[in-house]
């Protein structure tokens, strides 16, 4: 049995007072798993608690005592410690006895259990052939194991490859069985099952097991076959529950989950393959039957299963320590739920002491110790633990003596009170001065000693005595009772009347005894008003004595009710109230219901809401369609609607359109707050009324007739299977040509006719429709079908090769006059024609550069004329080949080196490697820092003169020239500024910024 611990309390037996105390757990035993194959040789139970003397410790074992004279254990405090831990004599059910001289507790039970895992079974298991498209099962089979927590994971073909679960492929956690819902080829290999024990770490897995699909010509589908079911599960609240539903099919069933005729809950997971269904800390509401579903093309299949929620228990009430006098009766209620209801028991001192509800009587001594009450069901037990003091000592005021001053005001009520510290319960009574006290109408000696007194007057003053007696002895304590003036509200608050965003105020002052100081504490409809919080609404003013005054500002009709002023000293207090009635724009109307839903209008009833002391004139109704997020006022029937009615007409809705609706209503103060918006509804449909616009077309491939239009938004469409209708006829002709066009959101229609002659002029019109008719056509346009693609091809074509990457194409323009462009199709050798990239270019072009092409590359490129219709014939394939790439080298520069009012800059020259051009000299940019303009000197030599900048910093970038273009650039900064560096005699100018 699973058992918990709430709390720990000590329970004593204490005749006078005591410091020491009982023990109280800080630490029990918890059940333990000793792997059969540990090498740490011992395991350890812990238990230690805390008392006053320090407590004794003993360990019991299936109820019998542990023997701690015995080598094979040792305590480490309360530790038990037990040494080569043996199966046979070790395995059980321990608890811990901690106990002092003032009783003695038990802790929670733990179970120490062995865990181990066997190896799988050495023998080969044999190979499974399986035809292609069926489903399969691979068995695990696991070894013999302690605990029952294992894993499951398959290998294939070789450690560490696993398996990866996806909707066709499914591992099992509750058998380790491996499930494919229909075998691929791909399946084919060496199977082991994997299984690992987290309670002892340990893993094994079996021997391989062949699989070998068998290949089919055609595999034939079959419908989906659950063969993962779950059971009826007992689950306890809070614990993740998981429930596994895996079926074979072909093609691979999908997976649903669902609860029967409840919502799943919310802590509810499904796996990304659809076979397991977690739910995480399950509650009772998430009890009942879950059902699964697996699908595909041929068929379905269903499996069921209960959940039942139960719960572990957990304290309603429980024990605390006591102190109870002697002679006296204790009921010590100790009250627990679970599901089963767990039971109650008692322990005292460790032993059994009774079952139930704990009730003693006339008490003693030997009632005193320590006690626990045990609450049980089938998954576990909790523990409360309590100390009983049994009390017995003379009267004492010692710890609480009487008040030396009580103040009371003049015809107020005083209580004194009496509370001295004896056991068994005293007698009490009192004097004043010499007076004994009796009770009166006036006063009144309470059953706790405690003294009232009525109507107090100033001859109640003066000095108290109260006396206490019992079997042990007696004690008295004094005090004086002082008269103060009483506390009373001179000037009290009045109701006020106000509009939303004025100011009210609320007068309040008060007399009261110039001994004390005087308070006053503002209460709103019983709750008493924080300044600090409110203080944008709510003031006071401090700048008048013996005035409590509010001012209530720029008040809303939140803060309409009732205002109560309390004038309070340390003695006495009064208090006084007014309303405050805040009139404003009405509150938002109730019940709002939407009926007779039509085409175009739906009736709205509602109820009003409060007119916040203002009646209402009007009500407005508005509406909001999934077009729009924005709230409108809608047109009714009436279209006024006045204030005494609770029901109209929304008119000139969309037809089948979704809407919500809410109602507003105004007074003279202004329009009030919106109802709770309705359910959302969709008005009946109806035929279109709309007619398509901008209807045109043109143009297209050869032979077809293309036709344009805007299509309709959605709020025209006016019902369901909407669509549209194309007419259209040769410009001479007679009888329209229609078509159908299913998709609304569509505004063209391409009509092909062999027989159709080029640029041939038609009449067009379109008109939409529904389900519920036919709309309006629209105006009819004149437009021309698609004319020829061009016949001829271009002539002369040439090629120019700029670069390593760059070709200029040129050609003679054909003789049609129906060319709107010309396309330049161009491939590499080594690439095939389908893969050739285009360049489009307009009719008015000769020429068109090709660009980023591959270097030293043999090119086909052909030119064709096209038109709307398409394009022509391609031009006679003519061949180039880009030039060798540029050298990859950048320039080394040497110096940077100034002379007299120019720069002089030299590098080394870049020598091309194989596959690259020839260097046939260098470019030279001279530009400002910061810009990418410059001046462009071209030279064959290794350096260059440049002019010394006037202003700021100038960049030379230099870079190697060939017919495969330029090469990579090297740069060095150069200004005015210059270091003067001695040089064997004459100086060298070098730039600051010099590389």
């Amino acid at each position: 049995v699973k058992t918990w611990l709430l709390v720990f309390r000590s329970f004593m037996i204490i005749s006078e007072e005591d410091k020491g105390f009982g023990p109280i757990f800080e630490e029990q035993p918890i059940n333990t798993i000793y792997p059969e194959e540990s090498l740490e040789g011992k395991v350890s139970l812990n238990c230690r608690a805390r008392a006053s003397p320090f407590p004794v410790y003993k360990w019991r074992m299936n109820n019998g005592d542990v023997d701690l004279t015995s080598d094979r254990y040792s305590m480490v405090g309360g530790n038990l410690v037990i040494n080569n831990p043996d199966k046979q004599k070790d395995a059980g059910i321990y608890y811990c006895l901690a106990s002092n001289n003032y009783g003695m507790v038990r802790s929670t039970e733990a179970t120490l259990s062995f865990g181990y895992l066997d190896p799988f079974p050495p023998e080969e298991r044999p190979e499974v052939r399986v035809k292609e498209g069926k489903g399969m099962v691979l068995l695990c089979d696991p070894p013999y194991h302690f605990p029952d927590d294992l894993s499951y994971r398959w290998l294939l073909n070789e450690f560490p490859v696993f398996i990866t679960m996806d909707k066709r492929r499914f591992v099992s956690q509750t058998n380790g069985n491996l499930y494919i819902a229909n075998v691929e080829a791909s399946d084919k290999g060496n199977y082991s099952c994997f299984v690992s024990s987290p309670s002892i770490t340990k893993s094994v897995f079996s021997k391989f097991i062949p699989l070998i699909p068998i290949p089919e010509r055609t595999t034939k589908p079959y419908p989906a076959d659950i063969v993962v079911q779950f059971k009826d599960v007992y689950a306890l609240m809070g614990q993740n529950v998981t429930l596994e539903c895996f079926a074979l099919g072909n093609p691979v069933p999908d997976i649903r989950w669902r609860k029967v005729l409840e919502p799943m809950p919310s802590t509810a997971e499904i796996s990304t393959s659809g076979a397991v269904l977690k739910i995480f800390n399950i509650q009772l509401e998430d009890e009942g039957i879950y059902e699964c579903e697996a699908e595909n093309i041929r068929g379905k299949d269903k499996h069921q299963a209960r959940i039942y929620v139960q719960a572990f228990p957990e304290w309603v009430e429980h024990i605390n320590d006591t102190e109870v006098d002697i002679g006296s009766d204790l009921y010590w209620p100790c009250v627990a739920t679970g599901k089963p209801i767990p039971t109650i028991r008692w322990l005292k001192n460790g032993y059994a002491y009774h079952k139930g509800e704990l009730r003693l009587y006339d008490v003693t001594f030997e009632n005193a110790g320590m006690y626990q009450c045990i609450a049980e069901n089938t998954y576990g037990a909790i523990y409360a633990n309590a100390e009983l003091k049994i009390l017995a000592l003379a009267p004492t005021f010692e710890m609480n003596p009487m008040k030396k001053k009580i103040l009371a005001a003049k015809g107020g009520r005083v209580i004194i009170e009496c509370k001295p510290k004896a056991a068994p319960k005293p007698k009490f009574s009192w004097s004043k001065g010499t007076e004994w006290l009796v009770n009166s109408s006036r006063i009144l000696i309470w059953e706790d000693g405690s003294l009232e007194i009525n109507n107090i007057t100033r001859n109640d003053g003066g000095i108290y005595t109260c006396f206490a007696e019992n079997n042990r002895g007696k004690a008295n304590s004094t005090g004086t009772l002082v008269i103060t003036d009483p506390t009373r509200i001179i000037l009290a608050p009045i109701n006020a009347d106000i509009t939303v965003g004025e100011n009210a105020t609320m007068q309040c002052a008060a007399s009261f005894d110039p001994a004390l100081d005087l308070t006053f504490v503002w209460s709103f409809n019983g709750y008493v008003i924080d300044f600090n919080k409110e203080n944008i609404h709510y003031q006071r003013n401090f700048m008048l004595d013996s005035n409590g005054e509010l001012l209530i500002r720029n008040a809303q009709l939140k803060h309409a009710g009732r205002y109560t002023c309390t004038a309070q000293t340390i003695v006495d207090n009064s208090s006084a109230s007014a309303d405050l009635v805040v009139r404003g724009p009405p509150g938002p109307p109730g019940g709002l219901r939407i009926e007779d839903i039509r085409a175009t209008s739906v009736a709205l009833t509602w109820s009003r809401g409060s007119d916040n002391h203002s009646p209402i004139s009007k009500y407005t109704i508005q509406t909001k369609t999934i077009l729009s997020d924005d709230w409108k006022d809608a047109k009714t029937d009436p279209p006024i609607i006045e204030g005494n009615m609770e029901a109209a007409r929304a008119v000139d809705l969309i037809p089948w359109m979704e809407y919500e609706f809410r109602v507003v209503a105004t007074n003279t103060l202004g329009r009030g707050e919106p109802s709770i918006p309705s359910n959302r509804i969709k008005t009946d449909g109806a035929a279109p009324n709309v007619a398509p616009s901008d209807v045109g077309g043109g143009g297209g491939r050869n032979r077809e007739l293309t036709i344009t239009w805007a299509p309709l938004s959605r709020e025209y469409h006016y019902g369901n299977n909407f669509g549209y209708i194309v007419a259209f006829k040769p410009f001479d002709g007679e009888e329209w040509k229609k078509v159908t066009v299913t998709n609304p959101d569509t505004g063209r229609y391409v009509h092909k006719d062999e027989t159709m002659s080029p640029s041939t002029a038609f009449q067009v019109k379109v008109k939409a429709f529904n389900n519920k008719g036919d709309g309006p056509y629209s105006l009819v346009a004149v437009i021309n079908s698609a004319q020829d693609a061009p016949s001829e091809a271009p002539t002369e074509v040439g090629a120019k090769v700029l670069s390593s990457s760059e070709i200029s194409v040129h050609w003679e323009h054909v003789l049609e006059k129906i060319v709107e462009s010309y396309q330049i199709r161009y491939w590499a050798a080594h690439d095939k024609e389908e893969a050739a990239n285009r360049v489009q270019v307009t009719s008015q072009e000769y020429s068109a550069r090709l660009e980023n092409l591959l270097p030293d590359t043999q090119y086909f490129i052909e030119v064709g004329a096209c038109n709307s219709a398409g394009c022509g014939p391609p031009s006679d394939m003519i061949e180039a080949f880009t030039k060798k790439a540029p050298p990859s080298q950048p320039p080394r520069i040497i110096s940077s080196v100034r002379s007299g009012s120019r720069y002089i800059i030299t590098w080394d020259h870049v020598v091309a490697l194989s596959n690259e051009s020839t260097v046939t000299g260098y470019k030279v940019l001279y530009r400002p820092d910061g810009q990418h303009d410059g001046k462009l000197y071209s030279t064959h030599k290794h350096s260059i003169e440049v002019p010394i900048p006037r202003d700021g910093e100038y960049v030379v970038e230099v870079r190697a020239h060939s017919d495969g273009g330029d090469g990579v650039v090297s740069q060095v900064k150069i200004s005015g500024n210059i270091f003067l560096i001695p040089n064997l005699g004459y100086f060298s100018y070098f730039s600051l910024f010099a590389n």
